[in-house]
């Protein structure tokens, strides 16, 4: 305590210059979640502990946009997504709705849109799946409504329109779009092989497409082919599939493809594309003006070839044969004759597709009860009617 006359220093201030105060500091936020899981000793994660992010963290180089724009999608794939992700832009733009990240409701409105319009179910459903799969995964629409919408559209659909599927191409019209080709020139021998590893391995037709020379190995009693990825394989696992050899050299496989690889050689082609796009003498067609796809043709220009030999072959309605009958035709040829076609094509194991359009139809056509009519047995034969 002070004495009354003691006289003790001090600086005369005015209020409003007064020392300013220390301000505690801020508690520190700790950074846990129900996901958290600390030994004993460990100390609470804290804000603290976070690292101070700059822009160069978060930018990616042109090179890897690219490759992240084409992640895990093939290249058809890909343009399709885009294509309908801008058509979606477009209608929200148009309509005042915020594209990205949508609503469910937003969603719904557009499927009904699509639905109205009268597009394809098949293309509706490509349709959904761009633009959900381009939301952010937290901010994903729901499909419930949306899918249930589709389901009545489908029916009504195939009710009107019908199911349209790529005719298959049976042993008998093979046989006769192989003898259509002209052994001795370069676009005869490409397309005979072809027909012939198409309907052997089952082929989709981007898969021949992406065929390259080293995917191919020509064995004394079949032809190996390597599919670096597939419609099934999007992680690019890769898998052979193998086409045995056949004594009848006209649909050979093995005598094909040696064949085009020949050829190919005399044309000075060692490595790459397998299939090339040929002028009318039988040369290599110019690719300065080609696509991203190089010396690659495209699934339509295979098509176009299939196509054409259906016309030289005089196959009625040959203009809706595609590349996709040699797939059909030969897993109903396998499938009749009591085969599962699962791995041969490359479908998923239990595929509800080849359990339908397949092994079902197969057994349904053996199991008709017609047969016994229409074959009767020698006994029943002699019987008097």
């Amino acid at each position: 305590m002070t004495e009354p006359d003691e006289a003790v220093d001090a600086e005369l201030v005015d209020d409003d210059h007064l020392p300013a105060t220390t301000e505690p500091a801020p508690a520190v936020r700790p950074l846990v979640d129900r996901h958290t899981i600390l030994a004993p000793g460990d100390p609470l994660p804290t804000e603290a502990d976070q690292p101070t992010y700059t822009e160069r963290d978060l930018y990616v180089s042109a090179r890897t946009a690219e490759r992240l724009k084409n992640k895990s999608s093939p290249r058809n794939t890909s343009r399709t997504y885009d294509n309908q992700r801008d058509l979606f832009r477009r209608w929200c733009e148009k309509e005042g709705r915020v594209h990205r990240p949508c609503t469910t409701a937003t969603y719904v409105e557009y499927i009904a849109h699509l639905i109205e319009a009268g597009r394809a179910p098949n293309a509706i459903s490509v349709a959904m799946s761009a633009i959900r799969t381009w939301m952010p995964d937290d901010k994903k629409p729901g499909t419930t409504e949306a899918r249930g919408m589709l389901n009545e559209y489908r029916k009504e659909w195939n009710k009107r329109v019908g199911v349209k599927k790529a005719p298959a191409i049976t042993d008998d019209m093979i046989r006769a779009m192989v003898a259509t080709c002209d052994p001795n020139h370069p676009i005869g021998i490409r397309d005979r092989a072809v027909l012939l590893l198409g309907r052997g391995a089952l082929n989709r037709r981007s898969e021949l497409a992406d065929l390259t020379i080293g995917n191919v190995t020509v064995e004394a009693d079949g032809v190996a082919l390597w599919f670096t990825s597939s419609k099934t394989d999007q992680e690019a696992k890769g898998e052979e599939t193998f086409i045995p050899a056949w004594d009848d050299p006209d649909i050979d496989p093995v005598h094909a493809t040696r064949a085009w690889l020949n050829t190919l050689h005399q044309l000075g082609v060692h490595e790459g594309a397998f299939l090339r796009a040929l002028t009318r003498e039988g040369r290599l067609q110019s690719r300065i003006r080609a696509t991203d796809r190089g010396d690659h043709v495209t699934g339509d220009a295979i098509n176009a070839w299939v196509r054409r030999r259906a016309k030289l072959a005089g196959i009625k309605d040959w203009e809706k044969i595609t590349a996709h009958g040699l797939r059909r035709g030969g897993a109903q040829a396998i499938a009749g004759a009591g085969g599962d076609p699962t791995h041969q094509g490359r479908w998923q194991e239990g595929s509800a597709v080849v359990k339908r359009e397949y092994l079902d139809r197969a057994s349904s056509r053996l199991k008709n009860p017609w047969h016994k009519l229409a074959r009767p047995t020698a006994t029943e034969g002699q019987e008097t009617p």
